[in-house]
């Protein structure tokens, strides 16, 4: 792994009151202008970030371990990024791939079709957001497979559009008053080894999937199922091992389209460059976004040939999708992760966390509020029960949770909390962060864990 370089100081700093006298000024003009159902969990304004630093407008430095969901995994300011999005930008910023097509949107999707699961033959398509990702997936599934019925599972979440609220499980704050809903969609159980009634092992976990499955759908009336590897905001899932190779194993012995919702968990997050990688899965179909634009918004489905070439010309598309600043992002972003192995760096987190976090749930004893750690790579969840019940009825402490982000803000660092029970704190930080400031963070966030027990 190559040294990195910061343009910023990597150190977090809190100066006088929090949130300072310029962010309280933003906040009131904000409040005035901009619709109340955008909410934000951090009452600081930015100005500027760079590695796993965010420097807001009045001075204060904070330690990132969000990045931004996940979003700016190789640094807010990359430099291959910065330098890519300049040269663009002085050439032309749009002309739309659907009206006169351009090379970067081509180069792309050479990446994507290298890069994801299996050998096969592959076709992409550009898109910008995960939510218009996953949807399009779903049309090409229903299309390709003559079918209407999408499987997805407990603790999901696919986005806010209408349909991928319909294919979300959580309600509040998602779904609630925003329906009806897109039809078709049915939802069986998730395999969340922590919360299971007894030990179930993946493979079991599947069967029990896929009897709903057949029960209630029929498996020839199913066009695909949506999974993701690793579930985000349902509260950082890791099912059991077993649990994906069995459904995919299914699925293509069904006609099923397999479909792997890799938004949150591709492009190095994990450890591998997709999640389903972990366990040899190769999905009929991937969806990607968050880290695959360094920091500007893109997405895609890459699939296979036959998948994706059933669709009529006309039939996928957008206008900005595979927007040419965003591609040239794109590739600068996917330069940065193989020359700084961004791979490696991620579980040099994951070993970092683990150690960390399991020395702290053994320091504090069967009376502590860690529940469970889990996670693969630089997507690290810690899932806080009552005290003494993490072993027993593993009771949430949603109340905890939001006392410990709370506390870490005041600190100087940035964290995140999840879940359908909203009692897990997930932690994504920029894959180039340096060992010393990760490790200040996680000083932070222990101590927080601390008091709140």
């Amino acid at each position: 792994m190559t040294d990195i370089q910061y343009r910023l100081a990597q150190k977090r700093q809190i100066l006088g009151t929090f949130p300072g006298p310029k962010s309280v000024e933003l906040d009131a003009r904000r409040k005035a202008v901009v619709a109340g159902g955008v909410a934000s969990s951090v009452p600081v304004y930015v100005a500027d970030a760079d590695g796993g630093i965010i420097t807001d407008v009045d001075g204060n430095s904070f330690i990132d371990l969000g990045s931004g969901i996940a979003v700016t995994s190789v640094g807010a300011s990359d430099s291959n990024v910065v330098e890519a999005v300049r040269e663009q930008v002085g050439h032309f910023t749009h002309t739309c791939f659907m009206v006169t097509p351009y090379e970067s949107y081509v180069a792309v999707a050479e990446e994507l079709n290298a890069l994801t699961p299996g050998t096969h033959q592959k076709r992409t398509v550009l898109f910008n957001s995960g939510a218009e990702a996953v949807e399009n997936a779903v049309k090409v599934a229903r299309l390709a497979t003559g079918r209407d019925a999408i499987v997805a599972f407990d603790h999901a979440y696919h986005g806010r559009t209408n349909l991928t609220m319909a294919l979300t499980a959580k309600a509040m704050p998602y779904k609630r008053n925003f329906g009806p809903f897109a039809p078709e969609i049915y939802r069986v159980p998730m395999s969340y080894p922590y919360r299971e009634e007894s030990e179930l092992k993946g493979q079991d976990a599947a069967r029990r999937a896929i009897s709903m499955i057949e029960k209630q759908i029929g498996a020839d009336a199913v066009a695909g199922i949506l999974i993701e590897p690793i579930q985000g905001e349902g509260g950082f899932i890791v099912p059991a091992d077993g649990f994906l190779p069995t459904l995919a194993a299914w699925a293509k012995e069904n006609g099923v389209v397999f479909i792997a919702d890799e938004v949150q968990s591709g492009f190095c997050r994990t450890g591998e460059w997709f999640a389903s990688e972990h366990e040899g899965v190769v999905p009929d179909i991937v969806t990607m976004a968050k880290g695959i634009g360094g920091g500007l918004p893109l997405s895609a489905i890459t699939g296979r040939a036959d998948l994706m070439d059933a669709v009529h010309p006309g039939g996928l598309g957008g206008t900005y999708g595979g927007n040419p600043i965003a591609c040239a992002a794109s590739l600068a972003a996917i330069k940065t992760m193989k020359e700084h192995d961004l791979n490696g760096r991620a579980r040099n987190i994951e070993r970092i966390v683990t150690a960390r976090l399991t020395a702290l749930a053994e320091e504090m004893g069967d009376a502590g509020i860690i529940g469970d750690i889990r996670g693969r790579g630089a997507m690290m969840a810690v899932e806080l029960v009552k005290p003494g019940t993490a072993n027993t009825t593993k009771e949430i402490n949603a109340e905890a949770t939001k006392a410990i982000a709370a506390a870490c803000l005041q600190a100087g660092v940035v964290i995140l909390t999840c879940g359908t029970y909203g009692n897990v704190i997930r932690l994504l930080p920029p894959l180039v962060i340096s060992e010393e400031l990760l490790t200040d963070g996680l000083d932070v966030l222990c101590e927080a864990i601390r008091k709140a027990a």
